[in-house]
Parts: structure tokens; C-alpha cells; sequence
């Protein structure tokens, strides 16, 4: 993915920062890829100070990290880690999609209806990101219902933080995925939101959370 050239109007230091967050948010830079400041900027067209600025931003929600001698990279987690990350989703997303399932409204369960519909093009032109978008805007509908915007915007972070490998798991399955399996999670999530069932809501979140936490084990080296 080339980096925009800048738009001076605008802050410069946001400008970059929206540059690499959306280039993580991608996966045009994976887990790993490297963060090279002088490279960023000269490519953007501006001094390395924005840069630097951007970065610091990254790391503080947890997209990025900085080691001696080696500058900053995109994120990556251990196996340990990022089932610990993938641990409290399944706490704090139990409790959004319960929440969410009991005050959802008419509104709200139209706009999940909407994003299945995305999902599917997805699916059928297999575009990973634009799954993944899909995905989250459908469980942001029944998580906004629960009430509680600490809860949605906490929820929010940790799928930023684990991006890089939603977009490695969604590709494989995605590529070798039966694309009626691939929607039967969020189809079943509508049915359950639709008719008030708080505890389908919730066995469901749970489930799609653990089977993502057992394809980290079998994927990733521990």
C-alpha cells in the first residue's frame, strides 16, 4: 500500500497517523512490518517529527511497539498474548451481545441485516477487509444497544489490537471456507437479537469467540 502525499490544510501529525492506522487496518502492514521513520516520511512528504508523533499514538493503543536498536513495528502478539486479548473479548462481548440481545430496537436489528448483506459480497469476492469491516459494523449494531459506550469503545480497541491476525484468520477462511458457514454465526446472531433471546445471544458470542481462540492455538506456535 503507497502512503497519501499530505494534505498541508490538515494537521500534519493526524494526517500521518490516519495514513498507517488505515494501513494496518488493511493488513497492507502486518504484524511485524517494521516502522521506519525516515522511510514513512519521505515517502508522506514531511518531516520526521509527524512521524514520530504518529507512532507514539500507535503504541498507545497497542498497534505498535518500539525495541532498542530496532526502532518501531506494528504489533505482534505471542500465541499467550493473544489469547489473553482474545479472553477478555469473550468476557466483554458476552456481556454486550446479552445486553445488547434484551434493548436491541427495530433500527438496530435492520442495520445488522444490512451488514449481512455486505458480508455475503464479501464473501463471494473474497475480500477479507471489507468481511472483517462488515462483521464489526454488524456486532456494533447489537453492542451499541447494550448502553454502555465504555463498554463498546474497550471492545472496539481490543479488535483494533488484534486486526493483523483477524486478517490472517478470515483469509484462510475465506479461501478454503464453505460461504454459508461463513455467514451462519451472524445469521443465527440476527435470529437471536431479532426475538429478545438474551441467552442464544450470548451462547453464540461465546462460541465464535472460542473458536477463534482454537484456531490461534492451532495456527500460531505457542
Amino acid at each position: 500500500m503507497a502512503l497519501p502525499r499530505l494534505d498541508p490544510p490538515a494537521r500534519v501529525g493526524d494526517q500521518v497517523f490516519e495514513a498507517l492506522h488505515k494501513a494496518i487496518m488493511s493488513g497492507s502492514y502486518p504484524a511485524g512490518h517494521r516502522l521506519r521513520i525516515r522511510d514513512i516520511a519521505a515517502e508522506m512528504g514531511t518531516s520526521v517529527m509527524p512521524v514520530r508523533e504518529a507512532i507514539r499514538k500507535l503504541e498507545e493503543l497497542g498497534l505498535a511497539e518500539s525495541t532498542p536498536n530496532r526502532g518501531a513495528a506494528v504489533k505482534g502478539f505471542t500465541q499467550t498474548e493473544l489469547l489473553d486479548v482474545y479472553a477478555v473479548r469473550r468476557l466483554l462481548e458476552q456481556e454486550a451481545a446479552t445486553l445488547g440481545a434484551a434493548r436491541i430496537d427495530e433500527a438496530g436489528v435492520a442495520t445488522m441485516r444490512a451488514e449481512l448483506k455486505s458480508l455475503a459480497r464479501a464473501v463471494t469476492d473474497e475480500d477479507v477487509v471489507a468481511y472483517l469491516d462488515a462483521d464489526e459494523r454488524l456486532l456494533t449494531a447489537l453492542y451499541t444497544a447494550a448502553g454502555n459506550p465504555v463498554l463498546l469503545e474497550t471492545i472496539q480497541v481490543l479488535w483494533q489490537r488484534c486486526r493483523s491476525y483477524k486478517i490472517v484468520g478470515a483469509d484462510r477462511e475465506l479461501g478454503q471456507g464453505d460461504p454459508e458457514k461463513l455467514l451462519s454465526f451472524q445469521r443465527e446472531l440476527i435470529d437471536a437479537a431479532s426475538s429478545f433471546d438474551q441467552s442464544r445471544a450470548s451462547r453464540l458470542t461465546v462460541g465464535s469467540v472460542e473458536a477463534a481462540m482454537e484456531r490461534i492455538r492451532t495456527a500460531l506456535p505457542s
